[in-house]
């Protein structure tokens, strides 16, 4: 499989695939394709469609298969933003946020990864439930905003305010810290709970979380009279 990103802020993923290559993506992901492409909708079982849906995620899959020959499959984002491409394999798993996954090949699982700590699923903003995405291919994340990357050594931590945390290596672990001080809670403009990233392991953080995207429309949005 070859790809290339293209659009600027509004980007699309497009993918050349071989006879016989597969991509899989959620329900209504494609954006684009060449009529050789067959599409195969599936759960992935009963228990994987649950956990999909308990996360608020859709049931359903689409798999699209390049057949008689080459095919191009394109995917596009849902909001401004990014596109990453990352390279799954044996020890280089990557937890993301529900909304980050975009496509993959077809030799990468996604599995529904459940916070530990009950402090970094209440307050975290991002939540109890992330995808884990491991086996071996080519994954797409979605990104909202532009992307900064840090690569954290053993014992060093950053500390994000809530819902920046886009994705981040199976090798770090999340949790929660409340902001010290009465006066910064309610003065300061900021959450009272920060994320914190310990290490090691590469973390990616979007630099505008979809959350605070929806925060900055509402005071231009039209009020009803009832």
């Amino acid at each position: 499989m070859q790809y290339k990103i293209e659009g600027g802020n509004l980007p699309a993923v497009i993918c050349e695939l071989d006879a016989g290559e597969s991509m899989v993506t959620e329900s209504g992901g494609m954006a684009w394709m060449t009529p050789n492409l067959k599409m195969e909708t599936s759960a992935g079982g009963i228990g994987n469609a649950l956990k999909r849906s308990f996360a608020n995620e859709h049931m359903f899959q689409n798999t699209y298969t390049a057949e008689g020959g080459p095919g191009t499959i394109a995917f596009t984002s849902s909001f401004p933003g990014e596109i990453r491409a990352f390279e799954v394999g044996p020890g280089k798993s990557i937890i993301v946020q529900k909304s980050a996954w975009l496509a993959s090949t077809s030799g990468v699982e996604m599995t529904t990864f459940f916070q530990k700590k009950l402090g970094a699923g209440f307050f975290g903003g991002e939540g109890f439930i992330m995808t884990k995405l491991s086996g071996q291919g080519t994954a797409f994340l979605e990104i909202s905003g532009s992307v900064v990357e840090y690569e954290l050594q053993a014992g060093q931590q950053m500390v994000l305010s809530t819902g920046f945390l886009a994705a981040m290596s199976d090798t770090c672990t999340m949790d929660i810290v409340g902001v010290k001080g009465l006066k910064n809670k309610l003065f300061g403009g900021e959450s009272f709970f920060n994320t914190v990233v310990n290490g090691p392991g590469k973390i990616l953080i979007q630099t505008m979380p979809i959350s605070s995207v929806a925060s900055a429309l509402i005071p231009y949005l039209p009020t009803s009279n009832n």
